[in-house]
């Protein structure tokens, strides 16, 4: 993965002139390349290379209009990831990467069970990490998605110093339709941001170095609030709870103390009952399900935006939890 050449030499092997039909025609892409070269220290016409190698995927357009996050209920949801096969798959994760697991938690204060999970959700612990050229996804959706245009317009930027800066061949890195990539399936901004070299080899490597992996996940829910040693997630009875308190946000807006005066019922041991928690109604195999998020449970929804992903990833570290043996923990 990483190449011993320099970014610019890199750029020797791509054409300069772009077939018309390609990405380095258009002139939005010509203008994107302009306000980065402006920006930084690439070259216009280097910017303009890159962006010939792109190609549309028509796949990235369908995969981006039809998340399951959106289209699932929690019922559904949980039937891709909460299975046996995962969780075993996630005990055998955890065996082998003990060393990793527990140096992670110790520095940064996250559980391996939850960093395995996430890595078990995101991408099969590894055996699912996209089979898109991230260069396409990104250019795909920064010139063809108008809906969220902007947003990838920027990590199309942080990608291309992405390559540069870890000496990367630009069109060799694959990922999801989203332009994730790895085992944690980073964006690249968050790879820029929280990618850690764990191993202490030279190389922050997300892609074929799951200890990399590990530390980088571990890492990423440290500086977006985790705290070590709390609770995640508590399922409560809430029959007499308002509904319009539920699903308003991810992020923590009530306190439990409210909540007991409206007729919530918990074995809340001794939490505090002026905490803010964030009060979810799911739709699960047996009906509606009522669950308190607490800020662990936010953190989680910092990697990805949606309280189904969080709540998988939350009972999926359970399961791996009781699975895995105290001498693989």
């Amino acid at each position: 993965m990483h190449k011993a050449i320099s970014f610019a030499l890199l750029l020797l092997a791509f054409p300069l002139t772009a077939p018309a039909n390609d990405y380095a025609s258009r002139p939005e892409a010509r203008e994107f390349a302009r306000e980065l070269a402006g920006e930084s220290n690439f070259a216009e016409v280097e910017l303009l290379s890159i962006l010939a190698q792109a190609e549309y995927q028509q796949g990235v357009i369908d995969s981006i209009s039809r998340p399951a996050e959106r289209e699932l209920t929690w019922a559904e949801y949980q039937d891709i990831f909460l299975t046996q096969e995962r969780t075993a798959a996630g005990v055998e994760f955890m065996s082998e990467h003990r060393a990793a697991l527990t140096q992670a938690h110790e520095r940064y204060g996250a559980p391996p069970e939850v960093v395995a999970a996430i890595i078990g959700v995101e991408t099969f612990y590894g055996r699912i990490t996209g089979d898109y050229r991230v260069l396409d996804s990104l250019a795909t959706l920064t010139f063809d998605y108008p809906p969220r245009a902007g947003f990838f317009r920027g990590q199309l930027k942080q990608f291309i110093r992405l390559a540069r800066q870890e000496e990367m061949e630009i069109t060799s890195l694959k990922g999801s339709y989203a332009g994730a990539m790895g085992l944690g399936q980073f964006i690249p901004s968050s790879f820029l941001n929280y990618a850690v070299d764990f191993d202490g080899d030279g190389f922050r490597d997300i892609w074929n170095n799951p200890t990399d992996a590990i530390g980088s996940v571990a890492n990423y829910l440290n500086e977006h609030g985790w705290e070590r040693d709390a609770v995640i997630a508590l399922r409560v009875e809430a029959a007499g709870v308002p509904r319009d308190v539920f699903n308003v946000s991810p992020e923590p807006g009530i306190s439990i103390a409210e909540l007991e005066a409206s007729g919530m019922i918990a074995e809340l041991g001794n939490l505090d009952r002026e905490q803010w928690v964030t009060p979810m109604r799911l739709v699960g195999k047996r009906g509606d399900e009522f669950w308190l998020g607490m800020r662990n449970f936010y953190v989680i929804t910092r990697y990805n935006h949606s309280e189904l992903y969080a709540m998988a990833v939350y009972q999926l570290s359970e399961s791996l939890k009781k699975a895995v043996t105290p001498s693989d923990r």
